[in-house]
């Protein structure tokens, strides 16, 4: 139908489907930027079976795109009175464009033409926008590890444990497997077997990099004179950067699993496909968790040092600042990390607290505390003045009338005479 558009949204994202031209007036209206869903994606929306086929063919859509969820985006939902469906978590509405303009909000109990009044296409659509978040995901770090300019591949060959040198292999068989994805819209059963053992590899080079993290955290707490802390700061610029990227493929490789693993699920047992989804959520949650707490520790250390640094700064103008500069260039490294992965920021860079500085503050302290001493010094010296004038009167009156009295006894000796 004419105007008509199917909103689609979990936590993740929100996927707009209808005529081409009616999705992008919803999208310029809204002020939305989105992803194109492609056609395969937009097919496999009502791929669920003959039972939706008539529903498919009512239904008027050639065009899918994708919003990353946002505080924005979300606002959708409550905008529109989009309903959540408590099997799959999703929340669903059609919305029906007067004139030109989307507006008025039709809910699904009165709308039959929806695809998704119909579980085994609610769980399908389910699976479909849990795969394009991921996606969108690995798209992210694929952009992070271009920026930061970091070659994996030459971090992981540097190492000598077998265990990172597997993930290289690793990596390159999930690569073709997704390729083959791409072009046959889907994935298949031969490309499955080669990539079903790999979770086990990503997930042993994923632990051994949060490792040398906690290792890493570990050596700056440790250290306590500016010399160490300095050097082990330096070290960490590198490595922290190097351990990151690592982590950052092993999300990468595990997000492309889980794609090629739910369509492995939605073709040999559809009836799994909603709650096998759900699962490798929660697990991907728990990565996330993980890694969170590592880099949040690590941070934390070297919050403290750069702390030891600018308290010392006196004493060492050269090596402090350094310290803060160097906990600078983590912060910012493990935020970004963050950002491509969905995990709050952290904390803001520090301030190199300069000598100049610290100087001055020393110097005011000293001022004050010195003008408190010459104050405390006046007071006294202005009560010993007085008790001294006090004494000093006193002898003198004391010493005027014995000499009136001698003058006065030699006069009276002289009269006698």
């Amino acid at each position: 139908m004419d105007n008509e558009i199917q909103l689609i949204s979990d936590d993740d994202g929100l996927a707009v489907i209808g005529r081409a031209a009616d999705v992008e007036r919803f999208l310029v209206a809204e002020g939305l930027s989105a992803k194109d869903l492609g056609p395969q994606r937009l097919k496999s929306f009502g791929s669920a079976g003959a039972a939706v086929a008539q529903a498919a063919s009512e239904m008027a859509a050639d065009s899918g795109r994708w919003v990353k969820l946002t505080p924005e985006s979300a606002q959708l939902v409550k905008k529109y009175g989009l309903r959540e469906s408590s099997k799959t978590g999703l929340s669903t509405g059609v919305v029906k464009g007067r004139k030109g303009q989307v507006g008025g909000f039709v809910e699904f109990a009165k709308a039959p033409r929806s695809l998704l009044t119909n579980p085994a296409v609610l769980a399908n659509a389910a699976r479909i926008m849990t795969q394009v978040a991921m996606q969108q995901t690995m798209d992210e770090i694929t952009d992070y590890l271009a920026v930061i300019d970091a070659k994996v591949d030459d971090v992981l060959r540097a190492q000598k444990d077998a265990v990172l040198a597997r993930m290289i292999g690793v990596g390159f068989v999930i690569e073709e497997a997704m390729t083959v994805r791409e072009m046959r819209g889907g994935g298949d059963e031969v490309s499955w077997s080669k990539v079903q053992a790999a979770p086990a590899a990503i997930a042993e080079t994923q632990a051994y990099a949060l490792r040398q993290l906690d290792a890493i955290a570990e050596k700056m707490e440790k250290r306590t004179k500016i010399g160490d802390l300095a050097e082990a700061a330096r070290d960490a610029e590198t490595a922290v950067g190097e351990w990151l990227a690592v982590l950052a493929r092993c999300f990468q490789l595990q997000d492309a699993v889980a794609v090629l693993e739910l369509d492995r699920v939605g073709d040999t047992s559809p009836d799994e496909l909603n709650g096998h989804r759900l699962g490798l959520k929660a697990a991907r949650r728990d990565r996330l968790e993980h890694i969170s707490r590592s880099t949040g520790r690590l941070v934390a250390r070297m919050n403290d040092a750069a702390g030891t640094a600018n308290a010392k700064v006196l004493l060492h103008p050269g090596k402090s600042p350094a310290v803060v500069r160097s906990r600078n260039q983590v912060a910012t490294g493990v935020h970004d990390f963050h950002v491509r992965l969905g995990i709050e920021s952290g904390p803001r860079p520090s301030e190199v607290r300069r000598w100049a500085e610290a100087a001055a503050e020393a110097r005011d302290k000293a001022i004050e505390t010195g003008a408190k001493g010459l104050d405390t010094a006046r007071s006294l010296g202005s009560e010993t003045l007085d008790r001294a004038g006090s004494v000093t009167g006193r002898l003198s009156s004391g010493i005027a009338e014995r000499t009136r009295r001698r003058r006065g006894a030699a006069e009276g000796r002289v009269d006698e005479d």
